[in-house]
C-alpha cells in the first residue's frame, strides 16, 4: 500500500510548488480542488514534456469503460481530439488507501520514456459534466495518460491462442527491463509489476502502467517517513519475500517481480497454485519460487540461460539479485541470438 506523503515528495523539485489545494492526500481543503503546480503549454497537443495539474474538462469527451480495478476505473476517451485514457481513482473502503493509490500514481508522472505509459494531466477533481457514471462524490482524482494500447501482457500470454515465439518473450521482457532500468536510475520502484500491468502496443512494444503501489526510494531511506510504518500492496503471487517480511524496500522487488512476470510468459501458467496464505509463507519460510522444472528450461541454450537469470531474480536477498541494467544487458544477448 502506497504510504500517505506530501505531494511535493512526489513530484520534481524544480515544479516550483507552492503549498495550498489539496497539499497532501490526507489533508483538506475548501475551494477548488486543482492541483498547485505550474501549467505548462501544449506543443503538438498532448506530446508536451512535463504533465498538466489541469484538466480541461471541455476537452474531455466520448468516455467509454474498458476496465476496473481496487481503487479505479479506466476509461477510453478523447481529448483535445485524441484518444487517451482516463482513471478514476474511486473511493474504497479504506478511504486513506484510496489517497495513497491516487498520490502514488503521479511518482514517475513527470518521468518519459518510451516503455512507460504517460502521464498527460492529473487532478483532485472529477468533471461535474460527464456521463460516464461514475458517482462523482465518490471520485478521490482523475488522471489522463496516453492510450498506449488495446491489450496487456496477461491477455497476450493466457489468451492468445497462437504460440509465444522465444524471440517475443525476450522483446517484451527487455521492455520491461528498459522500464525498470529508467524508473530505478531516477529513484522510482513499481512494487506491482505483473502482466496485467504492462500494455503491449498495436507495434508490440511494452509499456508499463499502473504506479497505485509505488515509491520513491528516498523516502524508505528516510527513517521519519511513515513509509517504513506501512504496509506495502502489490499482487501476492508476485511480492518480493522481504516484502513479505516487513523489511526495506528496494529496486531489487521490482526485479523480483519482474523474474515471475518472465517465467509466465515462457511457460505461459500460472505462478503458483493453492491457497493465498499457504503460497505467502512457503515463499517466506520455505523459498517456494514458480517451477523451474519445466520442458522450457530443459533444453540447452536460451531455456538453461533463462532459468539461471530467473535464479538469480529469486534470491532471497534484494542485493544479490541482478539491476534492471544487468537484466537488460543479458537479454540482449539472447536477443542477438534468437
Amino acid at each position: 500500500m502506497p504510504s500517505p506523503i506530501p505531494v511535493t515528495r512526489l513530484l520534481p523539485r524544480d515544479f516550483g510548488l507552492s503549498l495550498g489545494v489539496c497539499s497532501s492526500p490526507l489533508t483538506k481543503h475548501s475551494g477548488d480542488a486543482t492541483l498547485r503546480v505550474p501549467v505548462t503549454a501544449f506543443h503538438k497537443k498532448l506530446a508536451c514534456r512535463l504533465w498538466s495539474s489541469v484538466i480541461h474538462w471541455r476537452e474531455l469527451c466520448d468516455l467509454e469503460s474498458i476496465g476496473s480495478g481496487g481503487f479505479g476505473l479506466v476509461f477510453r476517451a478523447t481529448y483535445f481530439g485524441e484518444t487517451v485514457a482516463v482513471k478514476r481513482v474511486k473511493c474504497a473502503k479504506n478511504k486513506l488507501a484510496s489517497r495513497q493509490s491516487f498520490w502514488a500514481e503521479l511518482n514517475a508522472a513527470h518521468l518519459r520514456h518510451d516503455n512507460l505509459v504517460r502521464v498527460i494531466a492529473a487532478s483532485t477533481q472529477a468533471n461535474g459534466d460527464d456521463v460516464s457514471g461514475t458517482r462523482l462524490d465518490s471520485v478521490i482524482g482523475t488522471i489522463i495518460m496516453e492510450y498506449a494500447g488495446d491489450v496487456n501482457l496477461q491477455q497476450v500470454i493466457y489468451s492468445a491462442t497462437e504460440p509465444l515465439l522465444t524471440a517475443s518473450c525476450v522483446r517484451y521482457a527487455a521492455d520491461m527491463a528498459r522500464a525498470l532500468r529508467y524508473l530505478h536510475a531516477h529513484g522510482v520502484v513499481h512494487l506491482d509489476l505483473k502482466p496485467a500491468n504492462v500494455i503491449v502496443s498495436q507495434t508490440g512494444v511494452c509499456k508499463l502502467a499502473d504506479f497505485g503501489c509505488s515509491l520513491k526510494v528516498e523516502l524508505v531511506r528516510d527513517p521519519d517517513s511513515p513509509v517504513r510504518r506501512m504496509e506495502i500492496g502489490g499482487t501476492y503471487t508476485h511480492r518480493a519475500p522481504e516484502l513479505l517480511r516487513g523489511e526495506d524496500v528496494t529496486p531489487g522487488a521490482d526485479v523480483y517481480s519482474f523474474g515471475v512476470t518472465l517465467w509466465q510468459l515462457l511457460t505461459r501458467e500460472p505462478p503458483y497454485e493453492g491457497e493465498r496464505q499457504h503460497v505467502l509463507y512457503a515463499v517466506v519460510a520455505f523459498h517456494l519460487r514458480p517451477d523451474l522444472n519445466k520442458d522450457v528450461f530443459s533444453a540447452s541454450g536460451p531455456g538453461r540461460a533463462f532459468k539461471e537469470l530467473l535464479i538469480r531474480c529469486w534470491r532471497a536477498e534484494p542485493n544479490q539479485r541482478p539491476s534492471a541494467d544487468q537484466l537488460l544487458t543479458e537479454l540482449s544477448t539472447e536477443l542477438s541470438q534468437s
